[in-house]
């Protein structure tokens, strides 16, 4: 890693000290918002976001994302997460409690094509990332000497339909060795396993480059083209065993006319799915994502 990132991330680290992120999901009832509140008050926390959806005030399910700064956090940090087991039980919530300052740490995986790479590195250097790229992983070596460039470890992992198995174990590995917290898959051409899927539930981000459900699998650009769409459009989403069907956090779209061949329509959806894929990944990071069976509350 280049030494200012680290400088950066390390700043970061330290403004952030004593920040946390609350998120919840539970049955709506009265009373959530002023339980919480309250318990955090308790712990001289100040909230400095919080925000809140429910599916139906009448037997829907709540959300709810707090932002809080606590003087001393790391002190408090398991008296509070024990002490608010208590109220988790008496609103049947399911719930996570992060901390800014403990950033995750994040391994990419790449094929030959480097935009959404090269866009995630780019908003990472400025800051717009925050997150500890570990590692880079591709099947082939066109992402060697860009992720050198940054100071990042690439292993080059062959993988295709023949060695699928081996590929993944060794992949699986190196994910422990570098305790790697999220996976981004920035047009990763290979579909995974479920064995791989299972190991890390909605900790796998994909960009998928069509307007889903639109264009499943394979060749969207070339389908599209035939179809004679209008619109043409990228979608990032949690990887699911169900190809390209896991939840959605982001999409984008451009207009397009009759006119554009394949190649234009490849070259207008790059830039697509590089902003797509990067709003993804940045919600994730700071916890503003909360999957509800296949959805997303991206707050």
């Amino acid at each position: 890693m280049k030494p200012y990132i680290q400088k950066q991330m390390q700043a970061f680290q330290e403004q952030n000290r004593n920040r946390g992120r609350l998120l919840i999901s539970c049955p709506d009832q009265p009373g959530i918002v002023a339980t919480v509140s309250r318990f955090l008050f308790e712990y001289n926390a100040n909230i400095i976001e919080s925000s809140q959806y429910s599916t139906n005030p009448e037997g829907g399910t709540f959300f709810m994302r707090v932002e809080f700064e606590c003087p001393g956090l790391s002190k408090k940090a398991k008296e509070i997460e024990q002490a608010f087991e208590e109220i988790a039980e008496q609103f049947s919530m399911k719930w996570k409690l992060s901390y800014v300052h403990d950033l995750k740490r994040t391994a990419i995986f790449v094929s030959k094509e480097l935009h959404c790479l090269l866009e995630l590195l780019w908003e990472w250097q400025s800051g717009g990332l925050l997150t500890d790229i570990a590692l880079i992983v591709s099947n082939h070596e066109d992402a060697r000497e860009t992720a050198e460039s940054f100071g990042i470890p690439f292993c080059h992992v062959p993988a295709n339909k023949e060695n699928r198995a081996e590929a993944e174990a060794q992949q699986l590995r190196l994910l422990e060795e570098y305790k790697i917290d999220v996976i981004i898959l920035a047009r990763y051409m290979q579909i995974l396993t479920p064995n791989f899927v299972a190991a890390h539930p909605n900790r796998i981000i994909n960009i998928h480059h069509s307007f889903l459900p639109a264009f499943i699998g394979a060749r969207p650009y070339e389908r599209a083209h035939e179809r004679g769409v209008k619109l043409i459009g990228a979608t990032s989403h949690y990887v699911t065993n169900d190809l390209d069907e896991g939840p959605i956090i982001e999409q984008g779209v451009e207009r397009v006319r009759h006119h554009h061949n394949v190649e234009a329509l490849k070259k207008i959806g790059r830039s697509i799915e590089r902003s797509v894929l990067a709003r993804a990944v940045k919600w994730h990071l700071e916890d503003r994502v909360i999957v509800d069976r296949n959805k997303t509350i991206v707050f």
